[in-house]
């Protein structure tokens, strides 16, 4: 009886000691499968092949094992054990898929087409009703009439352009609404026709280009635009802050130099501006500089004093050893009909040569451009139609009448 209750104990502890065995293994292929090296080290791995090319293994239980150890080759096969070891472990693919950057823009003029959208969206509304009928009647004249007067190309210039239509229905050059877009297209285009719009500059001596206009149209940043432009194009530039009454003008002048990097002469806040400009010729001159862009503080079209000091300071100049080659009215295209007021009154009091139409990506009024040329016979030199230095352009006549009357 002895002898059987020690056999069954005898093989209690056998049974113990294999069961540890076989999970103390099962924790290392656990917790060493990332590291094959020192599995193989533990298991005193044979670097030799052997038959078939598998690793030869000197099988052995971790020292703390007790007993007799042979029967766990009924349970674990230590070659598996190893080769599994030495697998490549199951990793889950968390990458974010990265979306492809788009390539960044070339830098471009901007085109006309992509920035006057308000006015081509009035006209568009029109001409869409136009050409959906099948004859040219009364009533297409009568919206095209709205149209024009809408955009603030004005009455006088609307009836002009559509009295020329007329005339050419009755000589049978139109016969159909597409070839009426067509002549319409034509008719404002002869209003721009002749005119030099490009920006008058002499070698011989420091040119003087004056700005002129009333408050808030943007002089100061479209000078700032221009000597940007200017000296990008290789000459030597120099502001005057002649805006020496609105607070902070100076300042923002000083800023549009220093981006520009062009030279800068400030007057006093308050100061007499004709000195200002008289001040920046005589250093244009001394320091043989190319170009001199002439602030001046926005007035009110109205106020003849104001007007008057506008006039002296136009003498000045002239009597200096620089030359005005440019004086340039700068309009709010925004402010539509009233534009052309302004243009009236600064044209008579120190002969405006140009006009800077600012804001024109922001108005269904650019109509206004046709009246201005129309009626002054100033022509428009310069558009802004965006914020960048980028965006004050060469106004081109043809561009824009296709954008504005564009369906598409």
């Amino acid at each position: 009886m002895a002898t059987v209750e020690i056999a069954l104990i005898a093989a209690f502890v056998i049974v113990v000691v294999l069961s540890s065995a076989v999970v103390f293994l099962r924790r290392i292929d656990r917790s060493q499968a990332d590291r094959p090296d020192d599995l193989a080290s533990s298991l005193k791995l044979d670097p030799q092949p052997g038959p078939g090319g598998a690793l030869q293994v000197q099988e052995r239980v971790a020292d703390d094992v007790p007993g007799d150890t042979s029967a766990l080759d009924d349970h674990v096969d230590i070659q598996d054990l190893v080769e599994s070891a030495f697998e490549e472990p199951d990793v889950l693919d968390l990458a974010v898929p990265q979306e492809e950057e788009p390539e960044p823009e070339a830098d471009r003029t901007p085109e006309l087409k992509d920035r006057l959208g308000k006015s081509r969206g009035l006209f568009s509304g029109y001409l869409g009703s136009i050409f959906s009928r099948n004859a040219i009647t009364q009533e297409t004249f009568d919206d095209l009439e709205e149209a024009l007067i809408r955009a603030d190309v004005g009455v006088g210039v609307s009836q002009v352009i559509l009295d020329n239509l007329r005339q050419e229905l009755k000589a049978k050059k139109i016969k159909d609404p597409q070839t009426l877009s067509s002549a319409l297209v034509e008719q404002m285009l002869e209003i721009f026709e002749g005119a030099d719009r490009g920006l008058k500059f002499q070698e011989s001596a420091p040119n003087l280009w004056l700005f002129v206009g009333v408050n808030g149209v943007g002089k100061t940043t479209t000078i700032g635009k221009i000597a940007i432009r200017e000296v990008g194009e290789g000459k030597r530039v120099l502001l005057a802050a002649g805006d020496t009454f609105r607070a902070a003008a100076g300042e923002q002048l000083e800023m549009w130099a220093n981006r520009a990097s062009a030279q800068i002469v400030r007057g006093q806040e308050g100061g007499d501006p004709g000195a200002v400009v008289f001040d920046a010729i005589d250093k244009a001159v001394s320091k043989n500089l190319d170009l001199i862009l002439a602030d001046t503080a926005g007035r009110l079209h109205t106020k003849v004093n104001l007007m008057e000091e506008l006039k002296k300071i136009r003498r000045i100049a002239e009597k200096s050893n620089a030359l005005v080659t440019e004086v340039l009215l700068v309009i709010d295209a925004t402010t539509g009909q009233n534009g052309l007021t302004q243009a009236k009154e600064f044209a008579q009091a120190v002969g405006v040569t140009g006009i800077v139409l600012t804001k024109l990506d922001g108005t269904a009024k650019g109509g206004i451009a046709l009246a201005i040329e129309r009626e002054l016979k100033i022509p428009i030199k310069l558009v802004g139609v965006g914020e960048g230095p980028g965006d004050l352009i060469s106004f081109q006549p043809k561009d824009f009448i296709e954008a504005i009357v564009s369906l598409d």
